[in-house]
């Protein structure tokens, strides 16, 4: 988890997290990461916390 919020960090500053790639990436590698763990409803739940993280972070970051 640490090393995909590291790549979700990276993806933000390439991309900016007003973009639709950057959310595309945070899709995409989400669901890599609950495939590679088969699909465990731990990983699944940990990639759905994570992803509601990084909206309320743009969220906030809109509104400031």
């Amino acid at each position: 988890m640490q090393a995909w919020i590291g790549q979700a960090n990276q993806a933000a500053v390439h991309y900016g997290m007003d973009k639709p790639e950057f959310w595309q990436w945070v899709a995409d590698s989400a669901g890599a990461l609950c495939k590679k763990y088969n699909e465990h409803r731990l990983a699944i739940k940990q990639m759905i916390m994570m992803t509601e993280w990084l909206e309320e972070v743009y969220e906030s970051r809109r509104s400031a």
